[in-house]
């Protein structure tokens, strides 16, 4: 006799069921049986789908529900890959070309390309001078191509982001209603472990196609730039808006006139941080086939090798210090111009 089996035949439901008396006893049970005696109170289990599965079999088990969504999704596979296949094709060929330019243009060319960005961005040859170190070190353990590997996914997936996140957050910030909608999916979006976007898109997509990974890391990091810029236009002061009516000032003239240089310190310190989410998912997409820096890392955590973990781990955290440093430069600069 199952612990639940006294719902059922209180409610009549026997017959719904399936059985004349009785369902498929738990092990509990069957434990208690055995020792002769009845499980106390204290050991009752919770009413799980498992647990009233085991007094009423014309209840599902967890794993029947699993198998339920799984083989729901599979279903769906084929209309999803048809719709989205098209659609994101586009990103494929942003990072098989990003990629592609990174390890082709030497690295005589591409450092200083790279450090005139920086000083553009930062205006501090101090700068420019510590991240010209930091490559120099990177390419001197021969961690160069991937290094430039992650930087260049990185650009792809951070400027998609910024073009995608930031009319989000306006529009946004011009709608409660939107704002109210959006949220719980930007929630989810956060909460999520990383790992979990990786499930569903293995299903759709190939590993060898980049879109594979470049959605991930899109989709993890595109919520604090959405975030930021919602929240650095709704903090625009109301007196300066209510001046730019007074001048006769349209809806599209006070947008970009008004509230997007007012609100671009916050939009930067969103694109500071989408940048350096995009390296945390980088790593991690590693095991879908993202090159770059976390192929050491994996390579190190599955042969057990400690110092190619170890060196890759602190290539890694070189590269997180010199985005964070020039995104954070750049934001200094915009505060600097507005005050």
């Amino acid at each position: 006799m199952a612990t639940y089996d006294f719902i059922f035949d209180g409610l009549g439901l026997r017959g719904w069921c399936g059985e004349s008396g009785g369902g498929t006893m738990s092990m509990q049970d069957l434990i208690a049986k055995r020792s002769g005696e009845a499980p106390s109170v204290w050991e009752t289990p919770f009413p799980s789908l498992d647990n009233l599965h085991d007094a009423c079999p014309a209840i599902a088990q967890t794993r029947q529900l699993t198998t339920g969504l799984e083989n729901g999704f599979l279903g769906m596979k084929d209309s999803l890959k048809f719709v989205l296949d098209p659609i994101t094709q586009p990103l494929s060929w942003f990072l098989s070309g990003a990629l592609n330019l990174f390890q082709t243009v030497p690295w005589f060319i591409m450092i200083p390309a790279l450090l005139i960005v920086v000083f553009l961005a930062s205006r501090s040859s101090r700068l420019v001078v510590t991240v010209a170190t930091m490559i120099l070190f990177l390419a001197f353990i021969d961690h160069y191509d991937y290094a430039m590997q992650t930087l260049a996914i990185i650009f792809v997936c951070s400027a998609i982001c910024v073009l995608l996140g930031v009319p989000i957050g306006i529009a946004m910030s011009r709608s409660d209603r939107l704002q109210k909608s959006v949220i719980p999916i930007l929630d989810m979006l956060q909460t999520l472990p990383p790992f979990v976007y990786l499930i569903p898109l293995i299903f759709l997509f190939s590993v060898t196609e980049p879109k594979l990974y470049g959605i991930a890391i899109i989709l993890y990091a595109i919520v604090p730039v959405i975030r930021l810029t919602d929240l650095g236009i709704r903090l625009v002061d109301k007196d300066v808006i209510e001046a730019a009516d007074a001048f006769g000032m349209t809806d599209r003239q006070k947008l970009y006139g008004v509230q997007i240089p007012l609100a671009l310190p916050n939009i930067m310190a969103g694109v500071n941080q989408t940048i350096m989410m995009s390296l945390a998912m980088v790593v991690i997409a590693s095991l879908v086939s993202a090159p770059g820096l976390g192929v050491l890392v994996l390579r190190g955590i599955r042969n057990l090798e400690l110092g190619v973990g170890l060196v890759s781990g602190l290539g890694i955290v070189l590269l997180a210090i010199i985005l964070d440093r020039v995104t954070k430069a750049a934001l200094a600069r915009v505060n600097t111009a507005q005050q």
